[in-house]
């Protein structure tokens, strides 16, 4: 059987946290800088290994009156040491849980701006190298983030998203434009299928987009999250596919 990670961002104070986690095969856990703190990041990895499921890292701006999501004049030096800093906080608490953190996914303006900006993009894989070699990077499917990971000697994994549309260059459609967020499950279980079966994804001029999923992303923020989880989980299974993450 064919398996597929299904990764959600978690321990950002939605609230339906508990109910993702059985759906899901990794987690990719707030590390204090969009949203989080020590108490939700030791939360969340107790949750995650209750049900088996693989901790990873993701930093993003601490700017928590956008939640992140506002893309922000910085240095390569700025978010070097941001993620650095973010990803060394949530490996310290894991090891003080006897957990292990298996990946770094961006968040955010920051993984979009990495994931076109090389030198953004370099320096986020300095720092995951740096804080831990042994990390797999999440970014972008096609974008320079995983070019910058293979580079530096990570192991790089390429995501796709069940709930945004895409543009005619592989890019996410921005957030302050209409049709950025897909919101009927069986749209978003239809957009995950062609990209499964057929390595690419409608864009939102109607071209098709060759892409390469290795992991699929849903938002764990919105308010439907349980809702697609359990209609992704349903439909990929009666495709064939297993969920499992690509990191166990």
């Amino acid at each position: 059987m064919r398996s597929v990670d299904l990764n959600c961002d978690l321990g950002e104070g939605a609230g339906h946290d508990a109910e993702l986690m059985p759906l899901i095969s990794s987690a990719n856990i707030a590390c204090g800088g969009h949203a989080g703190d020590e108490a939700t990041m030791r939360g969340t990895i107790k949750l995650a290994r209750e049900h088996q499921v693989a901790i990873g890292a993701h930093p993003g701006f601490a700017d928590r009156e956008n939640f992140g999501r506002v893309e922000l004049p910085v240095s390569a030096l700025e978010v070097r040491g941001l993620v650095l800093g973010q990803v060394q906080h949530l490996l310290a608490i894991a090891l003080q849980c006897n957990a292990r953190v298996r990946h770094v996914k961006p968040h955010g303006a920051l993984y979009n701006m990495a994931a076109r900006d090389p030198d953004l993009a370099q320096a986020v894989a300095d720092a995951v190298y740096e804080a831990d070699p042994r990390l797999l990077l999440v970014g972008l499917a096609g974008s320079c983030l995983l070019d910058a990971g293979a580079a530096c000697g990570l192991s790089s994994i390429s995501e796709v998203f069940a709930d945004r549309s895409y543009q005619a260059d592989g890019s996410l459609t921005p957030r302050s434009q209409p049709g950025a967020l897909i919101e009927d499950e069986k749209a978003v279980a239809a957009q995950v299928l062609q990209m499964m079966r057929e390595g690419k994804v409608t864009a939102t001029d109607g071209s098709a987009v060759p892409i390469t999923a290795d992991t699929i992303c849903l938002h764990g923020d919105g308010d439907r999250a349980v809702a697609f989880a359990t209609r992704l989980r349903a439909e990929l299974k009666q495709a064939g596919l297993e969920i499992r993450s690509f990191a166990l």
